[in-house]
């Protein structure tokens, strides 16, 4: 299996579970029908077309690297002529994510990878306004299932939170990091299902499924320890002179 990993981050983020008219709720992270919509954006690919239903194929995995906090933002709409109503919308503020795309056939990753660098259509992060900040940092990994490749990438979270993260704890690792992903990647975890399965994105006929996930913790080590311990230590300069360079 060939992976490739995404980092996703962006002043807001929002990835609705819950939705109505009058409000519309956030998870904690990306949902896989969030990612596979931008993947799907990306290679061009329109709300009805059929091929969005492949890539409910990709082994899926996202791994939480900054916990973003919760903003409620509401609005006046007129939903009709002289009718106006308070809506509200969550999102998460300053989150990054690294999320975890799999699949046998390497040259789809391959494909999913040059599309992500040359998008199709706008790339957002659940909804439209929150775009992605900057050019996304895409890794492939070959041999290597989304699980194996989160676990073995370094904390990606933002460096004035790695520093915040040290002066807390003052600790080298950071503890309990978690990887939500499809259930049959983490076999010996318990699962549970999230309705995230996408089955049509058709505005007129929206539907999600449900598929079954699981859960896992992972230690990764702080580089702010190794960028503060480089730099309290740089590197002599060399004193030593050959004496006969002045023969």
């Amino acid at each position: 299996m060939k992976t490739l990993t995404i980092r996703l981050t962006s002043p807001l983020q929002s990835y609705g579970n819950e939705a109505s008219f009058a409000r519309r709720t956030s998870g904690d992270y990306p949902s896989k029908s969030a990612v596979v919509g931008m993947v799907a954006a990306a290679l061009g690919y329109r709300r009805d077309d059929q091929r969005i239903s492949k890539l409910n194929e990709l082994s899926f995995a996202v791994r939480v690297d900054q916990r973003g906090k919760n903003l409620t933002d509401f609005q006046t709409v007129e939903w009709k002529k002289n009718t106006r109503k308070i809506t509200y919308r969550n999102y998460l503020q300053d989150a990054v994510f690294m999320v975890g795309i799999g699949h046998e056939n390497d040259a789809m990753i391959d494909k999913i990878k040059q599309a992500l660098k040359n998008p199709k259509f706008q790339l957002f992060l659940g909804r439209r306004s929150n775009v992605p900040a900057g050019i996304l940092d895409l890794k492939s990994f070959s041999n290597t299932n989304p699980i194996m490749a989160l676990e073995g990438l370094k904390w990606q979270a933002s460096p004035w939170y790695q520093e915040k993260k040290w002066w807390q704890t003052k600790q080298e690792f950071v503890e309990h990091i978690e990887i939500i992903a499809d259930a049959n990647l983490l076999p010996q975890k318990r699962s549970t299902l999230a309705k995230d399965q996408v089955e049509s994105f058709d505005q007129r006929n929206r539907r999600h499924g449900f598929r079954p996930i699981a859960i896992e913790e992972v230690r990764l080590k702080n580089p702010y320890v190794e960028r503060t311990q480089a730099a309290s230590n740089p590197q002599e300069p060399n004193t030593h002179h050959d004496p006969m360079q002045f023969l």
